[in-house]
C-alpha cells in the first residue's frame, strides 16, 4: 500500500509500504476513504530533523472496516468509521473521566507506525476509537464527518474548555481551520459576541458566516487595542488561542478579562511562557486547554453533522488525490490553502 512518510522538514513523499497487520485482538485494519493535512502537521514539515527511517504521517481518517481482531465487537466488518487522531479503550479511568487522550493503553496517530494519511490504516483499540457512521448517510457529509476526527471537535473542546456559553464574549485567536471551528462551536454553545483575530479575508469571511460578531486583522498590541475598545475596555470572557505559537499566548492574556479563561488548542511551539502577575496571575485568570478529547464528544455532537445543524467540512478548500500530498503541505504551508482533503 501507499503511505506518507517525511524524513526531515520539507521532505514529505508517497512510499510503498507494507500493509498493516492485527498485532492485537482489539486492533482492526481499515481503508482509509478519507484524510487530511492538519496545520499540526506543518509543525514537522518546519522542523523534522534528518529521520532516516522516516515519519508516518496523519491523525484524522474516515475509512472502512477490513479486519477486526476476535475481541472486537461494537465495529465490524464493512462498517465506515470515524477514527479520532488519538486511539483509547475507552474505559480505563481516564476515558471515564473524559480524558481519552490520556488514556493508559492510548496513543497517537501522527508519528506512530501506521498513520491516517494512507491507504491503509491500522487502528489499537478498535472498540474504544472507531466510530461507526450509520449506514446509507450521504456521501456529501463525509468532509464534516472527517472534521469530527479532529479539526471541529478541537475547536468545540477549546470552547468547552474556557467554559463558553450564553452571555460571554469570546475572542478566537487564529484564522486556521482550528480557529474557525472553535468559532462555529462558541456560536453553537451560545456565545453572545465572537471576536475572530484573522488577517486572512476568505478565512475571516467564513469566520463572519460560523458566527463570528466581529474580525481583527490587527496583531500584537494594535490587535489587543482593538479588542479591548470592542469590549468596552473590559476584556473578554473566554479566549480561544488557536495557533501555538508565542506571540498568539502573548495576545491571549493581553485580552482575557479579569476572573476569565484562556483556553489553548494550538499545539505550544514552546514550555517557558508568561504565568505571572502582568499576565496571568494579577487577573485571577484560568488558563487551561490541551489535546482534544475527541472520542469523549464524538457522539455527542455527530447528529448536529448529520441532521445538518452544523456544517464543519466548509474549512476544506482544496481536495487532492494521496498521490500529491506534498503538494496538499506545501499549499497550506504557503496559506494558499486553509485546509486539504485527501482521498487515498
Amino acid at each position: 500500500m501507499r503511505a506518507t512518510v517525511m524524513y526531515r522538514a520539507g521532505d514529505v513523499r508517497v512510499e510503498e509500504v507494507p500493509d498493516p497487520v492485527l498485532t492485537a485482538p482489539t486492533d482492526a485494519v481499515v481503508r482509509v476513504t478519507y484524510a487530511c493535512v492538519c496545520g499540526s502537521d506543518l509543525h514537522p514539515y518546519h522542523d523534522l530533523p534528518d529521520t532516516p527511517e522516516g515519519r508516518r504521517m496523519g491523525h484524522e481518517a474516515i475509512g472502512v472496516v477490513e479486519q477486526v481482531g476476535s475481541d472486537v465487537s461494537t465495529i465490524s466488518v464493512g462498517d465506515t468509521v470515524i477514527v479520532p487522531f488519538a486511539w483509547s479503550d475507552n474505559t480505563c479511568a481516564y476515558c471515564q473521566d473524559g480524558m481519552t487522550t490520556s488514556c493508559v493503553h492510548g496513543g497517537f496517530f501522527d508519528g506512530a507506525p501506521s498513520a491516517t494519511q494512507a491507504e491503509k490504516l491500522l487502528v489499537p483499540q478498535a472498540d474504544g476509537t472507531a466510530v461507526v457512521i450509520p449506514a446509507g448517510t450521504d456521501e456529501s457529509l463525509m468532509p464534516s464527518l472527517l472534521t469530527l476526527s479532529d479539526v471541529y471537535l478541537t475547536g468545540y473542546h477549546a470552547a468547552r474548555q474556557g467554559g463558553v456559553g450564553p452571555g460571554k464574549t469570546v475572542t478566537v485567536i487564529g484564522d486556521g481551520a482550528v480557529g474557525l471551528s472553535a468559532v462555529l462551536a462558541s456560536a453553537q454553545l451560545g456565545a453572545e459576541t465572537i471576536i475572530l483575530m484573522g488577517r486572512h479575508t476568505d478565512r475571516t469571511d467564513l469566520g463572519r458566516q460560523f458566527g463570528a460578531t466581529h474580525v481583527v486583522a490587527a496583531r500584537g498590541e494594535e490587535g489587543i487595542a482593538e479588542v479591548m475598545e470592542i469590549t468596552g475596555g473590559e476584556g473578554s470572557h473566554v479566549v480561544l488561542e488557536a495557533v501555538g505559537h508565542m506571540p498568539a499566548y502573548e495576545q491571549a492574556y493581553g485580552i482575557v478579562r479579569p476572573g476569565g479563561t484562556i483556553s489553548r488548542v494550538g499545539v505550544p511551539q514552546y514550555e517557558d511562557a508568561p504565568i505571572g502577575f502582568t499576565s496571568l496571575f494579577g487577573k485571577n485568570a484560568t488558563l487551561t486547554g490541551g489535546p482534544a478529547t475527541v472520542r469523549a464528544y464524538l457522539e455527542t455532537v455527530l447528529p448536529q453533522v448529520l441532521d445538518g445543524t452544523i456544517d464543519p467540512g466548509r474549512v476544506f478548500d482544496r481536495e487532492l488525490p494521496l498521490a500529491d500530498i506534498a503538494e496538499a503541505y506545501r499549499l497550506m504551508d504557503e496559506r494558499k490553502a486553509l485546509k486539504v482533503l485527501i482521498r487515498p
